[in-house]
């Protein structure tokens, strides 16, 4: 997710793990932006952007905390319908180095990109041997890999952020930001007017050449040392009656993580 920067987000990486489990196939961001009703107009006002910003990062924990991780942890389990769940671990470290696990009933795949190249280990597809992922999965592995996500420095990032408006999110009012990357997938951000907090993520995605609008929504809000994170998040697809239910059990900031970690492994010699 790159809203929070590490959590499980709707990313190449995730997708993979929610096609084992069994619905949509790993997809890459589309160059047009979701469908959205109109908004409740509000100024687009720069001032105003700055503003919402400024105050969703303090809740978050503040500037200085969230440049000050270097590296995070996540584990957690990735549930859609009985009988289908996925532990899933995920690991960053800057600059742009993200390694993503996931296991379903003992067999785990492994998606490693260093922000330039990258690599993957996929029993689910026959692929027990290390195998280079493709450009388009690695330029996602990039996105997600921003440890802080989107918002936090993103003028220095070079993305754009405008105020569409507010929108009811869950009976509750929230500020709807659109934030175009710089490598041009467009996102909707919410940001609960209230909390500050980031609720919900729309983004829309390619799926066999056909566009794809995702929702993904989070909740149960918690401090780890001192920075936000949300427990629980819930992915669902446009026109696809499943949801991808995610609860994050464990958050270490700053854990030590070896570059070994995002090194190909060396072929076994025969």
């Amino acid at each position: 997710m790159r809203g929070y920067g590490g959590v499980f987000g709707m990313g190449g990486l995730l997708l993979t793990a929610v096609a084992v489990i069994g619905t949509a196939p790993a997809a890459q961001p589309a160059s047009t932006a979701p469908s959205h009703p109109p908004a409740q107009a509000a100024p687009a006002a720069s001032a105003a952007v700055e503003e919402i910003v400024a105050r969703h990062v303090a809740a978050r924990g503040g500037l200085r905390k969230l440049r000050s991780i270097q590296t995070l942890r996540q584990r957690g389990r990735a549930t859609m319908g009985a009988g289908r769940q996925a532990l899933v671990t995920r690991e960053l470290k800057r600059p742009g180095r993200i390694r993503f696990e996931f296991s379903v009933q003992g067999v785990t795949g492994v998606y490693v990109s260093d922000g330039q190249r990258g690599w993957k280990v996929s029993p689910f597809d026959g692929e027990t041997e290390p195998r280079p992922l493709d450009d388009q999965v690695v330029a996602e592995a990039s996105e997600q890999a921003d440890i802080e996500g989107p918002l936090v420095d993103w003028k220095a990032k070079g993305h754009q952020v405008e105020l569409v408006g507010r929108e009811a999110i869950g009976g509750r009012e929230a500020y709807k930001l659109k934030v175009t990357l710089k490598g041009g997938a467009v996102l909707y951000h919410y940001i609960d007017v209230k909390s500050m907090y980031l609720v919900r993520i729309d983004s829309t995605r390619q799926v066999h050449g056909r566009p794809l609008q995702i929702e993904t929504t989070f909740s149960d809000f918690r401090k780890t040392d001192g920075i936000l994170f949300p427990r629980r998040v819930e992915i669902a697809a446009e026109g696809r009656p499943q949801r991808l239910r995610i609860v994050v059990d464990i958050v270490e900031v700053n854990p030590p993580l070896s570059d070994a970690l995002f090194a190909i492994p060396a072929s076994p010699k025969t």
